[in-house]
């Protein structure tokens, strides 16, 4: 299955945004892009072409996704009716991995895609290994009885977020290890800092 291996640090500092818990730190120490020297100058105003590539580019790789697979899912949700950038995020808020780590089975999304391609979850009782399935309300998705008994999932409790930073969307039960999809999420579920619009214009180009 294609992925970006690349350092998730070294593309957080590219886009100026932290795409991973652990590259908040790298963030505060270096603000200057991968290779640039610390004197090195930036044009100080960059163009509307250059804010929608970068825009499109944090988002792709927040969420993980390769060019062809970002792309399809643009053009997917500009077909349906409604706001195509709104409707773009809560089509990737709606992954099946992303649903993982926003239950907070995993510290990333790219750790929880790797949980999902092992085979540790059930969805609607049946086993899955593919991060892109898209969720529906009535959905539910079951730690697989055999992976309760790992050592990660026996120290989750230790690193798990609270219940009160659960979305809205998903009902988590943690005592029956699963996760029940209740609603759609709404552009609110995902994160705040991203201009959807300016993705919007990038493919309307």
């Amino acid at each position: 299955m294609a992925r970006d291996t690349r350092s998730i640090v070294k593309l957080s500092r590219r886009e100026g945004y932290a795409l991973h818990p652990k590259a908040h730190k790298a963030l505060a120490k270096r603000t200057t892009l991968p290779g640039q020297a610390a004197n090195g100058r930036m044009r100080n105003k960059p163009s509307q072409y250059a804010l929608q590539l970068r825009e499109k580019q944090k988002v792709k790789r927040l969420y993980g996704l390769l060019e062809k697979q970002f792309s399809n899912l643009m053009a997917e949700a500009s077909r349906t009716q409604g706001q195509s950038g709104a409707t773009l995020l809560q089509y990737l808020e709606r992954r099946l991995d992303n649903a993982v780590y926003r239950a907070g089975y995993a510290p990333s999304r790219r750790a929880a895609r790797q949980l999902v391609t092992h085979g540790h979850f059930m969805l609607n009782g049946r086993r899955v290994d593919i991060p892109s399935i898209r969720v529906r309300i009535g959905d539910e998705i079951v730690l697989r009885e055999h992976s309760q008994g790992t050592e990660y999932f026996k120290k989750l409790d230790d690193v798990s977020p609270a219940p009160s930073t659960y979305p809205a969307w998903l009902k988590v039960d943690r005592k029956k290890t699963a996760v029940t999809v209740t609603n759609l999420p709404l552009r609110d579920d995902a994160e705040p800092e991203i201009n959807e619009q300016l993705i919007v214009e990038y493919y309307s180009r």
